[in-house]
Protein backbone atom coordinates (compact mmCIF):
# COMPACT_ATOMS: atom_id res chain seq x y z
CA UNK A 1 0.00 0.00 0.00
CA UNK A 2 2.66 2.47 1.33
CA UNK A 3 4.38 1.54 -2.19
CA UNK A 4 1.53 2.16 -4.00
CA UNK A 5 0.93 5.82 -2.78
CA UNK A 6 4.84 6.81 -2.77
CA UNK A 7 4.61 5.71 -7.06
CA UNK A 8 1.42 8.05 -6.70
CA UNK A 9 2.89 11.01 -5.16
CA UNK A 10 5.92 10.70 -8.20
CA UNK A 11 3.38 10.07 -10.56
CA UNK A 12 1.77 13.44 -9.34
CA UNK A 13 4.87 15.18 -9.24
CA UNK A 14 5.46 14.32 -12.91
CA UNK A 15 2.06 14.94 -14.06
CA UNK A 16 2.36 18.82 -12.38
CA UNK A 17 5.56 19.26 -14.57
CA UNK A 18 4.36 18.44 -17.69
CA UNK A 19 1.48 21.09 -17.30
CA UNK A 20 4.07 23.63 -15.85
CA UNK A 21 6.52 22.79 -19.32
CA UNK A 22 2.76 22.50 -21.56
CA UNK A 23 2.15 26.26 -20.51
CA UNK A 24 2.58 28.99 -23.11
CA UNK A 25 5.23 31.54 -22.38
CA UNK A 26 5.80 34.77 -23.51
CA UNK A 27 8.76 37.50 -23.02
CA UNK A 28 8.48 40.81 -23.99
CA UNK A 29 11.84 43.42 -23.84
CA UNK A 30 9.81 46.58 -21.84
CA UNK A 31 13.54 48.44 -21.54
CA UNK A 32 16.34 48.26 -23.22
CA UNK A 33 19.16 50.84 -25.28
CA UNK A 34 18.85 48.62 -28.45
CA UNK A 35 15.44 49.49 -30.04
CA UNK A 36 13.41 47.39 -31.61
CA UNK A 37 9.62 48.79 -31.60
CA UNK A 38 10.18 52.18 -33.45
CA UNK A 39 6.99 53.65 -31.00
CA UNK A 40 9.03 52.57 -27.82
CA UNK A 41 11.50 54.57 -25.94
CA UNK A 42 14.69 53.68 -25.00
CA UNK A 43 17.14 53.72 -22.27
CA UNK A 44 20.29 52.41 -20.86
CA UNK A 45 19.20 49.50 -18.44
CA UNK A 46 17.05 46.77 -18.92
CA UNK A 47 13.53 45.16 -18.11
CA UNK A 48 11.69 42.13 -19.31
CA UNK A 49 8.47 40.65 -18.71
CA UNK A 50 7.83 37.21 -18.19
CA UNK A 51 4.16 35.83 -19.01
CA UNK A 52 4.39 32.25 -18.12
CA UNK A 53 0.52 30.84 -18.31
CA UNK A 54 -1.03 33.04 -15.98
CA UNK A 55 1.42 34.50 -13.90
CA UNK A 56 3.74 37.41 -14.71
CA UNK A 57 6.83 37.68 -13.87
CA UNK A 58 9.33 41.73 -13.79
CA UNK A 59 12.81 40.62 -14.72
CA UNK A 60 14.35 44.42 -14.12
CA UNK A 61 13.11 47.17 -13.76
CA UNK A 62 15.03 49.76 -16.05
CA UNK A 63 17.19 53.14 -15.13
CA UNK A 64 13.84 54.97 -14.55
CA UNK A 65 9.82 54.42 -13.89
CA UNK A 66 8.90 56.85 -16.26
CA UNK A 67 10.61 54.98 -19.33
CA UNK A 68 9.26 51.60 -18.41
CA UNK A 69 6.11 52.48 -17.44
CA UNK A 70 5.16 54.45 -20.83
CA UNK A 71 6.54 51.82 -22.57
CA UNK A 72 4.19 49.11 -20.67
CA UNK A 73 1.44 51.58 -21.50
CA UNK A 74 2.23 51.54 -25.16
CA UNK A 75 2.23 47.88 -25.15
CA UNK A 76 -1.34 47.64 -23.28
CA UNK A 77 0.64 45.86 -20.29
CA UNK A 78 -1.24 46.49 -17.03
CA UNK A 79 1.25 47.15 -14.27
CA UNK A 80 -1.56 45.20 -11.36
CA UNK A 81 -0.66 42.33 -13.86
CA UNK A 82 2.68 41.78 -12.25
CA UNK A 83 2.51 39.58 -9.51
CA UNK A 84 6.84 39.06 -9.32
CA UNK A 85 9.68 41.28 -9.53
CA UNK A 86 13.04 39.95 -9.54
CA UNK A 87 16.07 42.38 -9.32
CA UNK A 88 19.03 40.86 -11.15
CA UNK A 89 21.95 42.97 -9.08
CA UNK A 90 22.31 46.89 -8.01
CA UNK A 91 23.03 48.53 -10.44
CA UNK A 92 20.75 51.79 -11.04
CA UNK A 93 19.61 51.03 -15.19
CA UNK A 94 18.29 47.63 -13.68
CA UNK A 95 16.69 49.06 -10.30
CA UNK A 96 15.66 52.24 -10.91
CA UNK A 97 11.91 51.91 -12.88
CA UNK A 98 10.64 49.39 -9.36
CA UNK A 99 9.87 52.13 -6.77
CA UNK A 100 7.77 54.13 -9.97
CA UNK A 101 6.01 50.64 -10.38
CA UNK A 102 5.55 50.16 -6.38
CA UNK A 103 3.87 52.98 -6.33
CA UNK A 104 1.12 51.58 -8.81
CA UNK A 105 1.21 48.17 -7.56
CA UNK A 106 2.63 46.96 -4.45
CA UNK A 107 1.12 43.84 -4.34
CA UNK A 108 4.27 42.16 -5.66
CA UNK A 109 7.33 40.03 -4.28
CA UNK A 110 10.65 41.15 -5.10
CA UNK A 111 13.26 38.59 -5.32
CA UNK A 112 16.67 40.54 -4.83
CA UNK A 113 19.92 39.16 -4.29
CA UNK A 114 20.85 38.76 -0.14
CA UNK A 115 23.88 40.82 -0.51
CA UNK A 116 21.63 44.22 -1.99
CA UNK A 117 21.88 47.10 0.85
CA UNK A 118 19.91 46.86 3.59
CA UNK A 119 18.42 50.79 3.06
CA UNK A 120 17.15 49.52 -0.29
CA UNK A 121 15.14 46.86 1.21
CA UNK A 122 14.21 48.76 4.04
CA UNK A 123 13.02 50.65 1.33
CA UNK A 124 10.84 48.52 -0.91
CA UNK A 125 9.22 46.74 2.33
CA UNK A 126 8.62 50.23 3.10
CA UNK A 127 6.25 50.98 -0.34
CA UNK A 128 4.33 47.83 1.17
CA UNK A 129 6.14 44.68 -1.18
CA UNK A 130 7.21 41.31 -0.08
CA UNK A 131 10.94 41.09 0.00
CA UNK A 132 12.56 37.73 -0.49
CA UNK A 133 15.84 37.45 -0.48
CA UNK A 134 17.82 34.74 -2.58
CA UNK A 135 21.21 33.27 -1.60
CA UNK A 136 21.24 29.25 -3.41
CA UNK A 137 19.01 28.47 -6.21
CA UNK A 138 15.44 28.74 -5.50
CA UNK A 139 11.99 27.85 -7.06
CA UNK A 140 10.06 31.27 -7.40
CA UNK A 141 7.02 29.13 -9.06
CA UNK A 142 6.38 25.88 -10.99
CA UNK A 143 8.79 26.38 -13.57
CA UNK A 144 10.72 28.94 -12.88
CA UNK A 145 13.83 29.67 -10.59
CA UNK A 146 16.89 31.87 -9.50
CA UNK A 147 20.15 30.94 -10.19
CA UNK A 148 21.04 31.94 -7.27
CA UNK A 149 23.33 34.95 -6.15
CA UNK A 150 26.43 34.03 -8.55
CA UNK A 151 29.88 36.63 -8.41
CA UNK A 152 32.12 38.22 -6.04
CA UNK A 153 32.39 41.71 -6.68
CA UNK A 154 28.77 42.59 -7.81
CA UNK A 155 26.45 39.66 -7.13
CA UNK A 156 23.75 38.93 -9.46
CA UNK A 157 21.17 36.51 -10.25
CA UNK A 158 19.41 35.26 -13.44
CA UNK A 159 16.57 33.86 -14.42
CA UNK A 160 15.72 30.16 -15.31
CA UNK A 161 11.92 29.38 -17.14
CA UNK A 162 11.35 26.06 -18.86
CA UNK A 163 9.32 26.14 -21.77
CA UNK A 164 7.39 24.07 -24.14
CA UNK A 165 10.35 24.68 -26.23
CA UNK A 166 12.82 24.03 -23.25
CA UNK A 167 14.69 26.30 -21.11
CA UNK A 168 15.46 29.82 -21.36
CA UNK A 169 17.83 31.85 -19.46
CA UNK A 170 17.22 35.92 -18.94
CA UNK A 171 20.51 37.61 -17.61
CA UNK A 172 20.60 41.39 -16.32
CA UNK A 173 24.04 42.24 -17.30
CA UNK A 174 25.93 38.62 -16.39
CA UNK A 175 28.45 40.11 -14.24
CA UNK A 176 29.96 37.35 -12.85
CA UNK A 177 30.03 36.37 -16.49
CA UNK A 178 27.23 34.80 -18.91
CA UNK A 179 28.76 31.15 -19.53
CA UNK A 180 29.36 30.81 -15.94
CA UNK A 181 25.52 32.08 -15.47
CA UNK A 182 24.34 29.71 -18.64
CA UNK A 183 26.26 26.78 -17.13
CA UNK A 184 24.77 27.23 -13.52
CA UNK A 185 21.10 27.70 -15.22
CA UNK A 186 21.87 24.27 -17.28
CA UNK A 187 22.90 22.45 -13.80
CA UNK A 188 19.31 23.62 -12.41
CA UNK A 189 17.34 22.83 -15.40
CA UNK A 190 19.29 19.43 -16.00
CA UNK A 191 19.03 19.91 -20.06
CA UNK A 192 19.87 21.78 -22.79
CA UNK A 193 19.45 25.70 -22.86
CA UNK A 194 16.73 26.74 -25.66
CA UNK A 195 16.95 30.53 -25.62
CA UNK A 196 19.45 33.03 -23.71
CA UNK A 197 18.38 36.56 -23.30
CA UNK A 198 19.40 39.80 -21.66
CA UNK A 199 22.63 41.53 -21.02
CA UNK A 200 25.91 39.38 -21.73
CA UNK A 201 28.31 42.12 -20.19
CA UNK A 202 30.61 41.76 -23.25
CA UNK A 203 31.02 45.23 -24.99
CA UNK A 204 34.63 46.15 -25.41
CA UNK A 205 35.47 42.02 -25.67
CA UNK A 206 37.82 41.36 -28.38
CA UNK A 207 36.55 39.80 -31.38
CA UNK A 208 39.17 36.51 -29.97
CA UNK A 209 37.06 36.51 -26.41
CA UNK A 210 33.44 36.68 -28.28
CA UNK A 211 33.96 34.05 -30.13
CA UNK A 212 35.58 32.04 -27.27
CA UNK A 213 31.80 32.88 -25.20
CA UNK A 214 30.11 31.78 -28.56
CA UNK A 215 31.96 28.78 -28.55
CA UNK A 216 31.36 28.20 -25.06
CA UNK A 217 27.43 28.82 -25.53
CA UNK A 218 27.72 26.04 -28.65
CA UNK A 219 29.19 23.32 -26.50
CA UNK A 220 26.63 23.99 -23.59
CA UNK A 221 23.86 23.09 -26.48
CA UNK A 222 22.21 26.73 -26.74
CA UNK A 223 19.94 27.18 -29.31
CA UNK A 224 19.00 30.12 -29.97
CA UNK A 225 20.29 33.80 -29.17
CA UNK A 226 18.93 37.39 -27.81
CA UNK A 227 22.04 39.46 -26.79
CA UNK A 228 20.99 43.00 -25.76
CA UNK A 229 21.65 45.60 -23.43
CA UNK A 230 25.10 45.65 -22.40
CA UNK A 231 26.41 43.04 -24.67
CA UNK A 232 27.76 45.11 -27.47
CA UNK A 233 27.76 45.48 -31.32
CA UNK A 234 30.26 43.57 -31.99
CA UNK A 235 28.61 40.67 -29.99
CA UNK A 236 25.68 40.59 -31.51
CA UNK A 237 27.35 40.95 -35.11
CA UNK A 238 29.15 37.95 -34.31
CA UNK A 239 26.64 35.80 -32.75
CA UNK A 240 24.26 36.53 -35.89
CA UNK A 241 27.07 35.22 -37.85
CA UNK A 242 27.30 32.42 -35.38
CA UNK A 243 23.87 31.51 -35.19
CA UNK A 244 22.20 32.51 -38.09
CA UNK A 245 18.24 33.00 -38.08
CA UNK A 246 18.66 31.49 -34.29
CA UNK A 247 19.85 34.64 -33.42
CA UNK A 248 16.79 37.33 -32.34
CA UNK A 249 17.66 41.22 -32.73
CA UNK A 250 16.39 41.81 -29.19
CA UNK A 251 15.60 45.13 -27.90
CA UNK A 252 12.63 47.40 -26.62
CA UNK A 253 9.20 46.27 -27.56
CA UNK A 254 10.79 42.69 -28.74
CA UNK A 255 8.56 39.76 -28.04
CA UNK A 256 9.23 35.61 -28.31
CA UNK A 257 5.83 33.59 -27.30
CA UNK A 258 7.44 30.03 -26.75
CA UNK A 259 3.59 27.83 -27.04
CA UNK A 260 3.37 24.03 -27.01
CA UNK A 261 3.48 22.14 -30.18
CA UNK A 262 -0.01 21.49 -31.23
Amino acid sequence: MRGSLICSFFLLVALCGAVSAAECVRLTVLYDNYLYNESLHTAWGFACLVEVGKRTILFDSGGDAETLLSNMAALGIDPHRIEIVVLSHIHGDHVGGLFGLLELNNAVRVYLPASFPSDFKERVRAWGALVIEVQDPMELVPGVWSTGEMGTWIKEQALVVQTPKGVVVITGCAHPEVVNMVTKAKEIAGHGIHLVIGGFHMSGMSKTQIQEVIRSFQELGVEQVAPCHCSGDLTRQLFHEAYGNAFYPAGVGWSIELSPIS
